[in-house]
């Protein structure tokens, strides 16, 4: 029995690449959400990882696919036995504003949609997928502040987690968005930051690695949140790169993400 009251789910005869498309229904975003999904080609592939892929702000489920083109790299990595099969779930934030950044606020649930809504509807539409998929997710600006920010907070649910030019706590979204920054306020600061997260969850964090090129606006704030890991004596990877907040990067080194998923059992 589906959790969701309603799903439409593409048609195969339509689809390309390897591209489905999921809406469901769902309390959490008192209404319908959407999700991109790469299903890698192959017979009797089973319980294959689930990697969830967030975007930036202004972006939505189909930017990963047709801004970077990710299902073309994975699906050229898979060839070259770079990394093998995996999913790749690309789900939209919500659409609150230019960005929900992945958090609780306003009367709807964006982070439950993304832990909760979006794994279960993969599951429940996928047939390579299954409860016993190995689940990862990764992100760009505020897609990658919404992975590592999650990962952190529920860090028994991912086998791993990355941020490429990540936004660290919400109080730099108004370089972004044109809503008022007090609307993403939580309850409690501690989720807010992805450091104090991380901090209080640090015996139970999985692998994780985030990286930020030398020319982006918010290269400062990975820097000092290295800092802090590094002060912390908590284990993650850190890189940086010639770049701008620009999608030619992202393009780029997500496949550093899917080497690092693939290489953690």
């Amino acid at each position: 029995m589906s959790k969701f009251k309603t799903t439409e789910i593409s048609n195969p005869e339509f689809e390309s690449n390897h591209l489905r498309f999921i809406t469901v229904k769902t309390p959490n975003l008192k209404g319908r959400g959407d999700i991109c999904v790469f299903v890698p080609p192959g017979e009797e592939l089973k319980d294959l990882p689930i990697v969830t892929l967030l975007h930036g702000v202004y972006g939505s489920a189909w930017i990963w696919a047709h801004k970077a083109g990710v299902h073309f790299t994975a699906l050229r990595m898979m060839v070259e036995g770079l990394i093998k099969p995996m999913v790749i779930a690309m789900p939209s934030d919500g659409l609150w504003g230019d960005g929900s950044a992945y958090l609780p606020h306003n009367d709807f649930d964006f982070e439950k949609w993304i832990v909760e809504d979006v794994i279960d509807a993969v599951i429940e539409n996928i047939d390579s997928t299954s409860a016993s998929s190995n689940l990862f997710i990764s992100g760009l600006s505020m897609g990658g502040y919404g992975a590592m920010r999650l990962a952190a907070k529920y860090p028994e649910k991912y086998k791993g987690f990355s941020g490429h030019s990540s936004i660290t706590n919400i109080n730099q979204m108004h370089l972004f968005v044109e809503e008022d920054e007090r609307n993403y306020n939580q309850t409690e600061e501690l989720n807010e930051d992805v450091f104090k997260l991380m901090e209080q969850n640090k015996k139970q964090l999985p692998p994780f690695r985030f990286d930020c090129g030398k020319d982006d606006l918010l290269i400062e704030y990975n820097r000092a949140l290295h800092l802090k890991l590094d002060k912390s004596d908590i284990d993650h990877t850190y890189q940086e790169f010639e770049g701008k907040h620009e999608w030619t990067y992202w393009q780029k080194h997500i496949e550093r993400t899917l080497i690092f998923f693939n290489g953690i059992k």
